[in-house]
């Protein structure tokens, strides 16, 4: 391919330098005839979804009878509901749903060292895309709740990586198509505002970000998992990535956007990367509220509080950093502890070899897939305990 395009910032250093050396064949580059393409998404919605929001302004009551036909056959529907179900009831041919709950048991087997990479890449990496951050910020909740908001993602992330949760109304199914209304909702809220500035961000929760926000959760959670010791085979990869190529498509995402395998993801992310991924002012704001809900480990404890909190943020701020690269980990104004960053690489280091021995003894993969669930089930039940997050999503649907 002519006219190939340098290297965005995100691909020069960090982790993903280092993946193009380890993980990606061929030239990823593209052009600027593919990046015109893409930046055309950047004016589409989701029309299905965003009717069914103007429908519901209209209608408050119709939220329990959108929230009845997510799990439950609905003899009469307005057409409005009839149009967003009838397009999701039937999936796309290339649904596999072996790979499904393939994909899921081996995010399944990472267990709660899959969370690192969801808060402290994909999260902390999608703030890089200042156009995203906008929404993030005019809701005004993500800033001033971002605790609350990082362990609500946590629960959804679970539940739609659950093996057999993508199934027909069940939990993961529904919960990928409450996201995609909250989603909805917030772009309806960002298009009432007299100073959204189009021209320079673009329509609000557009299908380019929408489609980084499903490369965070799969491409960016493997590789992540990755550089922490996590050891996955070639079918494994491909089979999360089919997982999230489903969850993309539940969430609205055009068939056109999703990734159909690994090389494709690699693509698409650099694409991202020289278009979407460039930081600014709101990215601080937004990278400093999730290290300000990973210090509040330690509130309320005192001197040990204090370490903890210390602790807990050096630990964060060096896995961002193990991925995102310095350039990027300085301007987020991060925390640069080596000595964390040590820790960090020497626990990845621990991880390899249990996962290198795990592929070597019979039956332990099994066990590992068990101990994972009920590490996740155990989570969320804590998790339900201490901050009872909103599965529904209708309190982030009323702010918007």
């Amino acid at each position: 391919m002519d006219g190939r395009l340098p290297d965005p910032e995100l691909f020069r250093e960090g982790g993903f330098k280092l993946a193009q050396r380890l993980f990606i064949a061929g030239d990823i580059r593209g052009d600027a005839r593919q990046i015109e393409r893409l930046r055309g998404f950047a004016q589409v919605e989701d029309p299905l979804a965003d009717d069914v929001v103007a429908w519901l302004r209209g209608n408050p009551q119709g939220r329990g009878l959108f929230e009845r036909a997510l799990t439950e056959d609905v003899d009469e529907l307005p057409p409005v509901l009839e149009a967003f179900f009838g397009s999701v009831e039937a999936p796309p041919y290339w649904v596999d749903y072996e790979r499904l709950d393939r994909g899921a048991r081996a995010i399944t087997r990472a267990g709660l060292i899959g969370l690192f990479p969801l808060g402290d890449m994909a999260l902390m990496g999608g703030y890089l895309a200042s156009r995203a951050a906008k929404s993030l910020v005019g809701t005004g909740e993500i800033e001033y709740k971002a605790t609350r908001r990082l362990v609500e993602t946590a629960t959804w992330w679970i539940q739609v990586t659950t093996p057999g949760a993508l199934k027909h109304r069940e939990q993961g199914y529904a919960s990928a198509l409450r996201i995609r209304l909250v989603h909805a909702h917030v772009r309806a809220a960002m298009n009432r505002r007299e100073d959204w500035d189009y021209d320079a961000w673009d329509r609000p929760v557009n299908q380019v970000q929408t489609t980084g926000t499903l490369l965070l959760f799969s491409l960016v959670y493997v590789f992540g998992t990755q550089l922490l010791g996590i050891r996955y085979t070639d079918r494994e990869r491909a089979d999360i990535l089919h997982l999230w190529r489903y969850i993309g498509w539940l969430m609205g995402v055009d068939e056109e956007l999703l990734p159909a395998d690994e090389d494709d993801a690699w693509r698409m992310l650099w694409l991202l990367a020289a278009t979407e991924f460039v930081p600014d002012d709101d990215s601080k704001r937004l990278a400093k509220a999730l290290l300000e809900s990973h210090a509040a480990i330690g509130e309320g404890r005192g001197a040990v509080g204090k370490v903890l909190s210390h602790v807990s943020v050096a630990v964060h701020s060096s896995i961002s950093r193990l991925v995102l690269g310095k350039t990027n980990a300085d301007f987020l104004e991060l925390p640069n502890d080596p000595v964390a960053q040590a820790a960090v690489l020497a626990a990845a280091g621990v991880n390899f070899v249990a996962e290198t021995a795990r592929r070597l003894i019979p039956g332990a993969t099994a066990l590992q897939e068990t101990i994972g669930r009920a590490g996740r089930r155990a989570y969320v039940r804590r998790l339900e305990k201490i901050f009872a997050p909103d599965t529904t999503y209708a309190q982030h649907m009323k702010a918007a």
